[in-house]
């Protein structure tokens, strides 16, 4: 039987942040950081960091793993940077008008 909302006890539902332990193997600092699994996934596993296996769609972690994950993630947004259509380019031809 589903309960509402404002009747369940939120610690049933997985615990807070306080008690929450960090999601990379052989790490048990507290956590500072909840992020999607989806977008953080590929940035922690080339930071050269192991994840536990958890079901959650949810990354929890510490503040020295995050600070390692995000340099990661920072770097790479750099190289994919979208360039300005007003840059310095040398012009190319495409159909009547000039880029």
């Amino acid at each position: 039987m589903k309960i509402p909302k404002g009747l369940r006890d939120k610690r049933d539902i997985g615990g807070t942040a306080k008690t929450r332990k960090c999601s990379v193997s052989e790490c048990s600092e507290i956590v500072i950081r909840s992020l999607s699994e989806n977008t953080w996934k590929k940035y922690i596993e080339k930071a050269g960091l192991k994840l536990k296996d958890e079901p959650t769609h949810r990354l929890y972690l510490c503040k020295a793993h995050y600070n390692q994950s995000n340099k990661v993630r920072k770097s790479q947004e750099k190289i994919f940077q979208k360039k300005g259509f007003l840059d310095n380019r040398s012009s190319t031809k495409k159909g009547q008008w000039e880029i």
